[in-house]
């Protein structure tokens, strides 16, 4: 089978440095825990917990040791708590989490209603959410009722929202209720190139792979997008969950995969696409 890879996928910066980070960390300490998963790819957690990283979903469950900070990011009141308990900290949030969450504080410090686009259910989300006092989470045009009305607003995003979805919700902020509306673009460029990436590709395949951890935002957006142009298009995380059935009649195979998903994962899954039913046209 013919198998193109998506011009930009798998890790970017953010993800890539975390990762390092980590890897440096357990080579020079023993007790080294993660606050939540690292990243959201369930391999790649899986491969540094082989090496001595635990994940752990709560402060109280640390006594001493290094204390990462997972790409995502964590509250203030977390590394408050950690700092209290006398842990080592090594912090590997993404540097654009940091600026979303320095933009937050700041918007709200100048007055503004605090509003993000994104998913209030994913830690970066709730990271962000804790460095205010009354922000907002709106995820589609159902939340708008959340809205404090008739209101200075200051809205942002959560960083892996791909474009088409930020500026449809701000089109429908502005048909709300507000006195003031100050938007700032905290958007990934990163995340954006993979998504214009993978839907150019998916439109010129016959079946289209998006690999990644099922619980990754960005690789999920990536998925979403993929299947408005081609709904021949499966979010997977590795090689493992495809349904060989969906290759049959295919002859050609798109792959692209999300900032989270390690380039072994992709690696592994296109040399056995490739392999399978070579010549079978």
């Amino acid at each position: 089978m013919k198998v193109v890879i998506a011009e930009k996928c798998g890790f970017c910066h953010g993800v890539r440095d975390a990762i390092n980070m980590a890897e440096k960390v357990l080579t020079q300490e023993k007790d080294v825990y993660s606050l939540g998963p690292i990243i959201h790819n369930r391999d790649e957690v899986e491969r540094l917990a082989k090496a001595g990283l635990r994940t752990v979903d709560k402060v109280e469950e640390i006594e001493s040791g290094t204390v990462i900070i997972r790409s995502h990011g964590a509250a203030p009141e977390q590394i408050a708590k950690l700092k209290e308990k006398g842990l080592n900290i090594v912090d590997a949030t993404c540097g654009l989490v940091k600026r979303l969450q320095r933009i937050a504080r700041q918007l709200e410090k100048d007055g503004y209603k605090v509003v993000i686009v994104g998913d209030e259910n994913h830690p970066e989300m709730q990271a962000v959410v804790d460095c205010g006092k009354e922000i907002v989470v709106i995820a589609n045009e159902s939340d708008l009722h959340r809205l404090p009305k008739n209101s200075t607003l200051g809205v942002v995003c959560q960083t892996t929202e791909s474009p088409d979805h930020f500026g449809k919700m701000l089109a429908a902020i502005a048909r709300d209720n507000f006195s003031e509306l100050k938007v700032v673009n905290t958007l990934c460029r990163e995340a954006i190139k993979r998504q214009e990436s993978a839907v150019r590709l998916c439109k010129q395949v016959d079946i289209m792979f998006v690999l990644g951890g099922l619980q990754s935002a960005n690789t999920h957006r990536l998925a979403e997008l993929c299947k408005k142009h081609n709904s021949e298009t499966f979010h997977l995380e590795n090689w493992n969950g495809l349904d060989k059935d969906l290759l049959i009649g295919k002859n050609v195979a798109g792959v692209t995969a999300g900032a989270s998903t390690p380039e072994w994962v992709i690696d592994e899954f296109v040399k056995n696409l490739a392999a399978f039913g070579y010549g079978s046209g």
